[in-house]
């Protein structure tokens, strides 16, 4: 597995440069930062870095979102609130969760933090894979981004600590996301065949759920390609006898 941080219209040179220190403290190289508001050369950023400068130096530079993820296989969304029923897109699964099934995902994942100010918003959490959220008092529930990303990371290191103690024989390879996204298409053609649900709304709403469970299981390829004739096989059948079933 290899991990990207990707942070979003950072804000602050001190959590800049702080996110850098904590990166290097465990083991993450890769930092891609999207449409910053903070130079990675501040002197302020590299200050707080310490002995993380490199880190900085080696950023990557994107203007927008979507360049960031073509630059992963996974991408995983970080939100300081945790959805219902009704906002797919904010459904999280925990840091130590996350982080027990990211080292049964052969790719690059990368970690998606938002702003400061008001961390990611819904139109781009849609975009992403999952979202995880790290449980805080409800007093309180908001964290600072750099401490944000130090749990995550800690988190990560724990698993990868355990992981390399235990020999892993074989490798399935993982899903892309063209096949991802190809098993998402047929699963919303079958709802649309079938008109259901009514309501295009929850349609649209079952849709990205499904996808929220693909991003979420870290599905392998051959899981994918299995589920790809049944569907197909299900649309035909549908779609022959619509005339008669309806």
């Amino acid at each position: 597995m290899e991990l990207a941080v990707i942070l979003v219209e950072v804000e602050y040179p001190i959590n800049l440069g702080a996110i850098a220190r904590v990166m290097k403290n465990f083991g993450v190289k890769e930092l891609i930062l999207v449409n910053p508001k903070v130079s990675p050369n501040d002197k302020t950023a590299r200050k707080f870095a310490v002995h993380a400068v490199d880190v900085l130096e080696n950023a990557k530079v994107v203007e927008t979102l979507d360049e960031a993820l073509k630059m992963v296989d996974l991408a995983v969304g970080t939100s300081g609130i945790a959805g219902g029923d009704y906002i797919p897109e904010r459904t999280p699964i925990t840091p130590e969760e996350f982080a027990k099934r990211a080292f049964l995902y052969d790719g690059s994942i990368g970690l998606v933090f938002g702003r400061e100010s008001r961390g990611l918003d819904n139109e781009e959490l849609k975009k992403l894979d999952f979202t995880v959220t790290i449980p805080t008092s409800e007093e309180y529930p908001v964290m600072n981004l750099s401490h944000a990303v130090a749990v995550i990371l800690y988190e990560i290191y724990k698993q990868r600590t355990k992981a390399e103690a235990v020999e892993v024989k074989e490798k399935l390879r993982k899903s892309t996301k063209e096949e991802r996204a190809r098993l998402v298409g047929l699963w919303e053609k079958l709802l649309n065949t079938l008109e259901y649900p009514k309501d295009l709304e929850r349609r649209r709403l079952s849709v990205l759920m499904f996808q929220r469970f693909l991003g979420r299981g870290f599905i392998y390829a051959k899981e994918i390609h299995s589920m790809y004739g049944p569907l197909r096989k299900a649309i035909e059948r549908l779609e022959g006898c619509k005339d008669d079933c309806y």
